[in-house]
Parts: C-alpha cells; sequence; structure tokens
C-alpha cells in the first residue's frame, strides 16, 4: 500500500447505516451480502494539544475510479455528525464507529465525509497548539466529496470485514503563518488496515512521558505505527500486522533508540521490557534541518538515518506548510542500537558511525527526492530546498 495512506480519523459507538446499490466490483451482481466494521484510532501529533474531526459518513466502493455522484456506493451515517479528539487514540486505544451491511465482493475505495467549518459550526474540526487556544483546522478543497483513499478489502457473504482507519495526525497537519496565529490545515495522511490483535508493549522511563517522547515501529524507514507513551511510561502499539520490525524511539533532548528485528506474531503482542528495565536513552545535541518542498500541495520532509546493522529508520517527519517549508529538530549524539532476541535483556551499543548523519527526502504529491548524506554538528541548521518535479 502506498506509504502517503498512513494513518487518519476517529469515532465513538456505532451509528445509523444505509447500504446502497451493489455495481463496480466483482460480485456486484450478487444477491449475497457481508458486513463491512470501521474503527479509527490515531498517532500522535507534534505541537498540539488536540486535533478535533467532525466525521458525517463514511462511504465505500467496488470500483476506485467511481465519482461521488455514481451508484453502487454504500454508506455508513452517523447522525448526529460526532466530533472526536484524535489524540486520546494512542497506545492501541481504538474508537468503534459501526457497521453495516452491504453486497459480498472487492472494495477498493473509502471516503471519509467531515463536516464543513461553517455557520455555527465554525470549529467542527479545530486545534489545540500546545499551550495556544483552540484554531479552526482548514479541510481540503475537495472535501465535499470525502477524503479519498484506495483500499483493498474483500467482504465475503455472510462474513464480517473488520478493518481499522489509521491516522498519523503529525503528518497531516500542517501550518502557514507564523506561531500560533497560522492557519492550520489538514493533509490526510492515512492508511486503512485490518483489525490486528497483534503489536508491541513496552517502557520507557517515566520520565519521557511527557508527550514529547514518540515511539514507533518500522519496516525499511517507513513507519508501521507509532504512539506516545502514557503517564507511567508504558506504550502499546497496536494494531500491527504480524512481521519483524525496528522498533524506533525519539525524544528531544535525548539519543535515538533502535531496537532491532522484533518479530510480531499472528493474534499476539510481544513484550519488549519490563517495566524495571524501562528504556531511559542519554542526553544528546540537537541540531536543526530545514528548507521548503516545490510545489508544496500536499508535500512533507523527514529525516532517516542509516545504522551500522544494515537498517534504515526514520528519526523525524513533518508535514511542509502551505508555503511549503520545513522544520525538523535532530539528535547529533550516536543512535543507541539494540537486537531483540524473544526473552533476552536488551543490550544497547553506540552506533558510532552514524552520529548526526542524515538523508533528508521531500514528497511532493506522490514523486519523492532525496539528499545526499549530511553530518549535522550540535546546534548547526543545515537547509535543504526541493523542488519538482
Amino acid at each position: 500500500m502506498n506509504t502517503r495512506l498512513k494513518r487518519w480519523i476517529v469515532l465513538a459507538t456505532a451509528a445509523v447505516l444505509a447500504a446502497c446499490g451493489g455495481g463496480g466490483g466483482s460480485d456486484g451482481g450478487s444477491a449475497s451480502t457481508g458486513t463491512m466494521r470501521f474503527a479509527i484510532t490515531d498517532a500522535p501529533a507534534c505541537g498540539y494539544e488536540s486535533v478535533f474531526v467532525t466525521v458525517e459518513k463514511v462511504r465505500v466502493h467496488q470500483a476506485q475510479g467511481a465519482a461521488d455522484g455514481d451508484a453502487g456506493w454504500s454508506e455508513l451515517v452517523l447522525s448526529p455528525p460526532r466530533r472526536v479528539d484524535l489524540l486520546t487514540l494512542t497506545n492501541g486505544v481504538l474508537s468503534e464507529l459501526g457497521q453495516m451491511t452491504l453486497p459480498a465482493g472487492k472494495y477498493t475505495q473509502l471516503r471519509l465525509v467531515l463536516a464543513d467549518n461553517a455557520g455555527g459550526n465554525s470549529l467542527a474540526n479545530a486545534v489545540i497548539p500546545e499551550g495556544g487556544t483552540e484554531q479552526p483546522l482548514k479541510t481540503p478543497s475537495g472535501q465535499q466529496s470525502g477524503l479519498k483513499m484506495p483500499v483493498n478489502i474483500d467482504v465475503g457473504a455472510d462474513q464480517m470485514a473488520d478493518v481499522v482507519i489509521d491516522v498519523d495526525a503529525c503528518k497531516s497537519v500542517a501550518v502557514h503563518g507564523a506561531g500560533q496565529s497560522g492557519q492550520h490545515i489538514l493533509r490526510p495522511v492515512v492508511r486503512v488496515i485490518p483489525r490486528f490483535i497483534s503489536g508491541v508493549l513496552g517502557h520507557v522511563e517515566a520520565a519521557m512521558a511527557n508527550g514529547s517522547t514518540l515511539v514507533s515501529l518500522q519496516q525499511g524507514g517507513v513507519v508501521a505505527k507509532s504512539t506516545v507513551p502514557g503517564a507511567t511510561g508504558q506504550f502499546m502499539l497496536q494494531p500491527v500486522a504480524p512481521g519483524t520490525y525496528d522498533l524506533v524511539v525519539t525524544a528531544p533532548g535525548r539519543a535515538t533508540s533502535v531496537v532491532t528485528g522484533i518479530v510480531v506474531t499472528q493474534d499476539h503482542v510481544t513484550t519488549l521490557n519490563a517495566p524495571a528495565a524501562a528504556l531511559a536513552p542519554g542526553a544528546s545535541a540537537s541540531a536543526t534541518a530545514n528548507g521548503t518542498v516545490t510545489p508544496a500541495d500536499d508535500a512533507s520532509a523527514r529525516a532517516t538515518q542509516a545504522l551500522a546493522v544494515g537498517r534504515t529508520i526514520e528519526v523525524a517527519s513533518r508535514a511542509a506548510a502551505e508555503d511549503g517549508s520545513y522544520t525538523m529538530v535532530l539528535p547529533v549524539a550516536a543512535p543507541l542500537v539494540a537486537p531483540w532476541s524473544s526473552g533476552a535483556a536488551l543490550t544497547f551499543a553506540a552506533d558510532s558511525g552514524a552520529a548526526g548523519k542524515y538523508t533528508i527526502e521531500a514528497r511532493s504529491g506522490e514523486e519523492t527526492k532525496t539528499s545526499a548524506v549530511m553530518t549535522f554538528a550540535a546546534n548547526a541548521i543545515i537547509t535543504t530546498n526541493f523542488t519538482f518535479p
């Protein structure tokens, strides 16, 4: 699945549904029906206390190219629409959206329809920056027809397809303008995944449970799931597909910690460490990577590191502002790396060859460009601009 489809939106409770005809797919003419159930979860948002969205409906179609007015849509309608704070859905928390009956077959398009910030509902979609006041969150110009996501969901006859809409709020909210008065814009980075039970449970030291620490599971430098630790330092990364992952912990003023080769098995939560062995990476000076991505529409930037063990990890990422600008603060100390082995204690070693060395990758739409490897010294500011195509 396209990596831009990383994570989006959150609800509560079941809802009224309406199923419209069945055309557009391989089994569109079948009289048999199945059920599709939705839940929503979120990753943390950088620099925000809350990210609110108000959801009106979820629509699915068997044809990926189906237009808004075409026949064959099935809808889950929320009445009244629900306003939810996405940032309450971390550490494996799912919020149930509801379920609908629809024709059996393969569904390849999903649309999430949000309410407009209009009339007496000007804060239907809104953000609260850290230490700031609530401000409107501007949604895409095409929102009337919904946020469109390609999916690949099979609904069997008399069976339930159980899916989770997973949002990366950090990469989905961009700001245009300086300070807290800037205009906040929703550029959804979403993926839709099955409702896996499997995941990873672990702990960081309590001092890192401050809302700024980010824990993620990655494959090949691509984030599969991320969260912030709870008040005690415990974190849960769930739902996660069975597979092998690298766990990456980043926090302001700290070195990056990496645990490589964590195996996640079907219907099982892998325990990484106990509270007594909580992860506590040492202090690190920081540097700044900034620049612009042109054109700015649907643009983002991220910083990756290549480790001596042959792994690449993502250390930071940001949605570009409306003017294409981005800023990322990066640790310059050597990352601390430990191999995972079931039941064994984690033993970390500094990867001195990777200290302060980053590659900056920019994305605009579906295109990507990558810088050369750059070495960041303490307090350095390195500007890298990208122009597409």
